[in-house]
């Protein structure tokens, strides 16, 4: 939760409120069905490789990229397995 920004927490704190009810979460903010999914997606999206933890610079370099919406979550994946493909940081 600590790598979350404001809005994204008070999102979380109104998605609770309303037991979980996208459209609810709609009208609340007064936009469509879809449009709570992808913010939803993208925010479970940030949390699940936010609390991917690692010691590793390259990997926790990838993570702030991707929290700080600098590169999308997919390509954050695919950079870190293929780190770790490699070998990680061994030299």
């Amino acid at each position: 939760m600590q790598d979350l920004d404001d809005e994204d927490v008070v999102f979380i704190k109104k998605f609770l409120l309303a037991s979980g009810s996208l459209k609810e979460i709609a009208r609340q903010y007064a936009v469509t069905y879809p449009t709570v999914r992808l913010r939803l997606d993208k925010l479970i999206q940030k949390i699940s490789i936010s609390d991917d933890f690692s010691n590793e610079p390259y990997v926790a370099l990838i993570k702030r990229l991707a929290v700080g919406e600098k590169i999308d979550f997919g390509a954050a994946k695919i950079l870190i397995a293929e780190y770790r493909k490699l070998g990680g940081d061994r030299k």
